[in-house]
């Protein structure tokens, strides 16, 4: 059953009949086909280029679902191209970066001087602006009939559709829905997939689940006659986007619809939203606005708001001074605290899934990937930043929510750095060694709610005398020489790292070593005391994640994540012999690498962690004086030590030991902007940013981490018909010939063809060079290959170069 007939119902129906699942019912609260939902009030624009590659990625796919799709004659989609355009030079800088993010995500995309950009809109004038990016293939959806186009093809395969039928409620019998009650009587369901937009928490909660989505209202107004636009032609004129005042302008025959996203944050609680309604002059009016009375998805309309709004609207096009607003609506849509939509299956009841927080830019490839998801069990695209699960528990909380997606509401049109951290609510996840970072100046950025800190100001004096490269401004923004330094010192002395943030689970029982090697690549049956470096991969044979296995004891295990998500999957498949145990906020870990990492530990210790005792890739638990310790060794800089891991309550008392002895050392606590570009000089990939489900390993070079011949598990049949052929792309470690700092998803070029994008970049201040990795076709992964990748539009050299660049032999791990 799909709960929903708005946009993204339909497109869920419509492409699980494409791939022959038609046994589907589709349940509409309200209307069909104008459901009164957000798809009912939404102004259409579809553009693609973003920052996630996964986002870009639905949005092409949406362009293709809908391009030369009709309804009755009438188009669904109105591909008309779409400009951005930039009024101040930072925009202006930022759109020749956007540029290379549609580069490298494979859509066409143009900059245009001042004057192209009049042509294309003779309302904007040339003296305004400095430019804008032309993407020629962007446009305007007409949702209600997109939807209606979609619905009646999965008709004709053999959906059902039903209206005015609200789902009150749903019978749970061991963690699984067996029957959805409704308005007009119960259905059995072997699956449920939520579509229900704004509706969706309060769907959820009927089952038991949570949808970490927040309502917000978005202001829309539609002017009077504008002279100039042609009234015979819904949309001739390319979306236009005002970034610099968060605004948008689409035309709708000879007037523009103008929308705002500068006014306050207006949330709407779940609670406060009635049953839908039919709209009161239809959603597709032949204004393109009105039609909104009755719906409970618009309130009314602030004037107060829009202010400013027009304002900035009249002075980007002057011909506006000469009308005024005709009509105007609040219109909701869900936000959610990362900007991401909701999607997938969820924690809490094994067949209840949602596809909420989608925009109309996504919904067709949203759709798409939800269909392809729930009838093979992985979708073409990766959707690991887009996984319900991706959320922890805080995160589910309606403060967090509300607080979060009221700050991604605000950010919609801004300039965002990639290390930008979010602003509240801060600080919520800290380690026990918090406050002694504090003292230390620790310069904190956030991930997952931790608080991390990137460098220390204690450690300024250590840059003095070292030639440490500055990055650019951009590449800069949150940096510092002592990061640097930091590193330099890590390979000189040693550092404490704090790696609490870093997920981890115990896994224990009877069951725990079958259910870890049917899931992971690596031969995990080996004595207690050894640490595997593995793999999850999915059943194409991709990779989902890569994970360090620490067996304890005969059944008991530590499992290093990559998050809440990896935590899931083993609790998916685990029965009841086997216990899956989230230890992460209960835990805390201290890396100490360094070439004298064992000089401090090993007074501390009191015991034999000499080379020959206690060797690489082992697990012991010990004493650091009075402190029990879980002691892995093993580096993800690249040097000798170990990570430390203790219960949270002897956190602090571990840090003030460990400094007190490494004092005397010339070690120092050093932050994740050293940690970085340390584990790129030592090669050590990092899951969702160098690799995700689409590749596998050999692709990766992590073959070293698969043993196929230990036996079946997830993913290997798919593996061994992948290696019938050659990998047709590789990861490969290159050099900015120039010395350019890159910040990772920029193009690769050779001569004129895209070729390839940069996933992680940093500098390595141990080798003195620029440094990134980037997928490339296969052809042209051999070292020495000379290429250029853009960067902010201009080109620079790189060289592929043989990887890792630092200590290959491995030789400073394993002394």
């Amino acid at each position: 059953m799909v709960v929903g007939a708005g946009i993204v119902g339909c497109s869920a129906a419509y492409h699980l009949s494409l791939l022959g699942a038609t046994d589907v019912l589709v349940v509409e609260q309200g209307p069909l086909p104008a459901t009164g939902g957000s798809s009912s009030h939404a102004p259409g624009l579809v553009f693609q280029t973003n920052a996630s590659q996964t986002m870009t990625q639905l949005a092409r796919h949406t362009v293709r679902t809908w391009a030369g799709a009709e309804v009755d004659g009438r188009p669904c989609f109105h591909q008309v191209g779409g400009i951005e355009v930039a009024t101040t030079p930072q925009r202006w800088d930022d759109l020749h970066r956007k540029l290379g993010l549609a580069t490298a995500w494979g859509v066409e995309a143009e900059l245009l001087g001042p004057a192209e950009v009049a042509e294309l809109i003779p309302h904007v004038p040339a003296e305004r602006v400095f430019g804008g990016l032309h993407v020629p293939s962007d446009g305007i959806a007409k949702p209600v009939r997109a939807a209606e186009f979609m619905a009646r093809e999965a008709r004709r395969r053999g959906v059902r559709f039903v209206g005015d039928t609200e789902i009150t409620g749903f019978d749970v019998h061991n963690g699984r829905i067996r029957t959805v009650r409704t308005s007009r009587g119960d259905v059995s369901v072997e699956t449920v997939l939520c579509c229900a937009g704004i509706w969706g928490p309060k769907v959820g909660a009927l089952a038991g689940v949570s949808i970490p989505v927040q309502p917000l209202a978005h202001q829309y107004a539609v002017t009077g006659p504008v002279p100039g636009l042609d009234a015979g032609r819904e949309v001739a004129q390319p979306i236009l986007r005002h970034q610099d005042s968060s605004m948008y302008f689409r035309q709708i025959h000879d007037r523009y619809g103008v929308g705002s996203y500068q006014h306050r944050a207006i949330p709407v609680s779940t609670g406060e939203l009635a049953p839908t309604a039919a709209p009161g002059r239809g959603a597709e009016a032949p204004s393109g606005g009105g039609g909104w009375k009755g719906m409970a998805s618009v309130h009314p309309f602030t004037p107060q708001d829009f202010k400013k709004p027009w304002s900035d609207a009249c002075d980007l096009l002057p011909v506006l001074g000469g009308t005024d607003i005709t009509e105007g609506m609040n219109g909701l849509f869900l936000f959610t605290s990362d900007g991401m939509p909701v999607l997938g299956p969820s924690n809490e009841v094994g067949n209840f899934w949602a596809a909420e927080a989608v925009w109309i830019t996504h919904a067709a490839g949203v759709g798409k990937a939800m269909a392809e998801w729930m009838t093979s069990g992985v979708p073409e695209i990766d959707l690991r930043a887009a996984d319900i699960r991706r959320f922890e528990g805080f995160a589910h909380s309606p403060s967090y929510v509300g607080e979060r997606s009221a700050q991604s509401f605000r950010e919609v049109y801004d300039i965002i750095h990639p290390q930008q951290p979010p602003e509240h609510p801060r600080p919520l996840r800290t380690s026990p060694f918090y406050p002694r970072q504090q003292e230390l100046g620790g310069v904190f950025l956030e991930a997952n709610g931790w608080e991390r800190p990137h460098w220390f100001e204690s450690n300024g004096s250590l840059a003095d005398g070292r030639a440490i490269a500055e990055p650019g401004p951009w590449a800069g923004r949150y940096w510092s020489p002592i990061v640097g330094a930091e590193h330099q010192v890590t390979r000189e002395r040693a550092a404490m790292y704090d790696m609490t943030s870093l997920a981890r689970a115990e896994v224990s029982g009877r069951g725990a070593l079958e259910l870890l090697q049917r899931l992971t690549t690596n031969q995990l049956d080996r004595p207690p005391g050894y640490v595997t470096y593995t793999l999850m991969l999915e059943p194409t044979g991709g990779i989902r994640a890569d994970i360090t296995v620490a067996r304890l004891s005969r059944d008991v295990f530590q499992v290093g994540c990559n998050g809440p998500r990896d935590i899931a999957w083993l609790r998916g498949h685990a029965d009841e012999t086997v216990s899956v145990r989230d230890i992460t906020g209960g835990t805390c870990c201290i890396g100490l690498w360094g070439p004298r990492a064992r000089d401090i530990l090993a007074p501390l210790a009191g015991e034999d962690i000499s080379h020959e005792a206690f060797r690489f890739f082992r697990a012991r638990r010990l004493h650091v004086r009075e402190v029990p310790v879980t002691a892995l060794r093993l580096s993800y800089v690249g040097e000798l030590g170990w990570e430390l891991y203790t219960s949270a309550e002897f956190g602090l008392r571990l840090w003030d030991l460990l400094a007190a002895e490494g004092a005397g050392h010339g070690a120092v606590p050093a932050g994740r902007g050293a940690f970085n570009g340390l584990r790129m000089e030592k090669g050590y990939r990092a899951w969702g940013t160098d690799m995700w489900s689409v590749h596998d390993p050999d692709e990766a070079g992590l073959d070293f981490a698969v043993k196929t011949g230990k036996g079946d598990f997830v993913g290997r049949d798919a593996l061994l018909r992948r290696r019938e052929n050659p990998p047709r792309r590789k990861l490969c470690c290159v050099t900015i010939d120039d010395g350019t700092v890159l910040m990772g998803s920029e193009p690769v070029l050779k001569g004129s063809e895209t070729v390839g994008f940069t996933t992680s970049a940093g500098y390595g201040y141990s080798v003195g060079q620029s440094l990134a990795y980037a997928w490339l076709p296969a052809e042209m992964s051999g070292p020495g290959t000379s290429l250029q990748v853009s960067y902010f539009d201009r080109r620079h050299p790189v060289t592929v170069v043989a990887d890792p660049v630092f200590d290959p032999e491995m030789r400073r791990m394993r002394c």
